[in-house]
C-alpha cells in the first residue's frame, strides 16, 4: 500500500494567524486511525498549539515539507512558499474573484498546483462540511459589542484573544448591562447562530422581525433577520429562498425599515455579489440611518454593507465611517460616525477553541474523502486546479486569472 505524507503547513499571510488545521491530538488520531498515512508538522513560533505540543502527541516535526503528497493550512499560503506540483488544500478566497488574490490563482497555475478550497467541501445537498464561520459569528458578535460599549462610554470588555478561552471571554457577559440597545442580526446559517451564542449571554429579549418593526421604542432587544426580511422582488412576486439564491439579481432590499431602528448590527449573512447591498452608500446620510456600530462578520468589502471598505486586523479591529461625508477616520473619533468592525479572520482570536472543533470536522468528515474512496466526489468538487489547470465548475474563473 503506497503511503501518503501529508504536511499541516505554518501560516505566513500577514496579519498572521495563530490557528491550525490539526491540532496535536488530531494529528497523533489520524496517524493512528490510517496507518498508510504520516503526518507531519512545520514547525512555528506563532501557531496556539506550541511546537512541543506536537511532538509530545508523537507527531513529527519538519520544516522541509517538499516530500509531502498534500500540504494543509488555514489561510493562504504565500506565493514564495508555493511548492510546484503539489496538492494544497486550504480557504484560499479565489472564487468569487478576489482581486487581492488573482496573484496567488496564477501562481498556482505557473507551478502545476492542484488546490481544493475548504470552502467548497460540500454534501450532495450542497451543505458546507466544515467552516469556522460559527466562530467567526461568536468573536464577531462580543467585537461589536466591544465597540459599543466603548461607543457609549458604558463599559469596557477585554478583546477575545487577550481571553484564555471561550469560557473567560463569556464570562464577562453576565450580567452585562448594554443599556438601551436594539441589536440586529443578518442571516440564518452558523455564522449567524454563532453571533446569537455570544448576544444570548446577555440574557436580554429576543424579539420576531415584525415586532422588532412594530415597537421602535422597545429596547434592549435582539432580533435576527433572513432574507426574506430584508430583500423582496422586484416585480412583486413572493419571496422564494430558492429563486432568491439562484436569481439574486432579480431582488432589490428593503432593508431601510430595519435600520432606522437599530443602534448594532451584526452583518452575519452569505452574500452573493449578484444580490442587492443593504443599502446605498448615500443613504447613510439620511437622518433616518441609527446604526451607529456595525459589526460586519462576513466582511465582504465593498459589498453588502457599503461602509465596509477594507478589512480591519485583530491588532487593529475598528474604523469610524463618516456617514455624511462617506470617509474613513479613525476609530472612536466622533459620535456621529459609525464605527466599524471588518475583521477577515476572527476565529484567529480564539485559535484554540476554533482549531479544535475545525479538526473535528477534517478528520471526520474530509479525511476518509481524502485519504480514501470519495464516491461522492466532496474533494473533487471542491478542487479548483488541477495539476495547474482550472477544472468544474471553477473554469469560470479563466478570464480573471487572465487578468481580464
Amino acid at each position: 500500500m503506497t503511503r501518503i505524507k501529508i504536511g499541516i503547513l505554518r501560516e505566513t499571510k500577514i496579519p498572521p494567524d495563530r490557528r491550525v488545521a490539526l491540532p496535536p491530538a488530531a494529528a497523533a488520531e489520524v496517524n493512528a486511525r490510517y496507518p498508510d498515512v504520516n503526518i507531519v508538522v512545520q514547525p512555528s513560533p506563532l501557531r496556539c498549539f506550541r511546537d512541543e505540543e506536537y511532538t509530545a502527541a508523537g507527531v513529527a516535526l519538519q520544516e522541509d515539507l517538499s516530500d509531502c503528497d498534500w500540504l494543509i493550512g488555514v489561510k493562504e499560503v504565500k506565493i514564495p512558499d508555493l511548492i510546484a506540483g503539489k496538492k494544497y488544500l486550504f480557504f484560499a478566497h479565489i472564487a468569487k474573484k478576489q482581486a487581492y488574490n488573482r496573484p496567488l490563482l496564477q501562481e498556482i497555475v505557473n507551478r502545476n498546483i492542484t488546490l481544493a478550497d475548504y470552502e467548497y467541501l460540500k454534501d450532495n445537498n450542497n451543505n458546507r462540511l466544515i467552516a469556522f464561520g460559527r466562530w467567526a459569528g461568536v468573536i464577531g458578535a462580543f467585537n461589536g459589542l466591544i465597540a459599543w460599549g466603548r461607543k457609549t462610554g458604558q463599559y469596557l470588555l477585554t478583546p477575545a484573544h487577550d481571553c484564555h478561552d471561550r469560557s473567560e471571554m463569556d464570562l464577562q457577559l453576565e450580567n452585562l448591562d448594554v443599556g438601551k440597545i436594539r441589536i440586529l442580526v443578518t442571516g440564518g446559517g452558523r455564522v449567524a447562530m454563532g453571533a446569537m451564542e455570544t448576544l444570548g449571554k446577555l440574557g436580554i429579549p429576543l424579539i420576531s422581525p415584525d415586532e422588532y418593526l412594530n415597537n421602535p421604542e422597545i429596547s434592549p432587544v435582539i432580533c435576527r433577520i433572513d432574507p426574506w426580511h430584508y430583500a423582496e422582488h422586484k416585480e412583486g412576486n413572493p419571496f422564494s429562498y430558492d429563486h432568491f439564491c439562484k436569481n439574486p439579481w432579480d431582488y432589490k432590499s428593503i432593508f431601510n425599515r430595519f435600520y432606522a431602528s437599530t443602534d448594532l448590527l451584526v452583518a452575519a449573512h452569505f452574500w452573493d455579489p449578484a444580490s442587492p447591498k443593504l443599502w446605498q452608500p448615500d443613504e447613510m446620510k439620511n437622518d433616518d440611518f441609527k446604526i451607529r456600530v456595525i459589526a460586519d462578520v462576513s466582511c465582504d468589502i465593498n459589498g453588502s454593507v457599503p461602509s465596509t471598505i477594507r478589512a480591519t486586523t485583530i491588532a487593529d479591529p475598528f474604523y469610524d465611517w463618516d456617514r455624511h461625508l462617506l470617509k474613513e477616520l479613525p476609530p472612536f473619533s466622533d459620535e456621529e460616525a459609525v464605527t466599524v468592525m471588518s475583521i477577515d479572520n476572527l476565529p484567529g482570536e480564539l485559535p484554540r477553541d476554533a482549531s479544535l472543533e475545525f479538526s473535528s470536522a477534517l478528520v471526520e468528515k474530509i479525511f476518509p474523502c481524502l485519504l480514501g474512496k470519495d464516491p461522492c466526489h466532496v474533494v473533487d468538487r471542491a478542487t479548483i486546479t488541477r495539476d495547474g489547470q482550472l477544472k468544474e465548475p471553477f473554469l469560470y474563473l479563466e478570464s480573471f486569472l487572465k487578468g481580464e
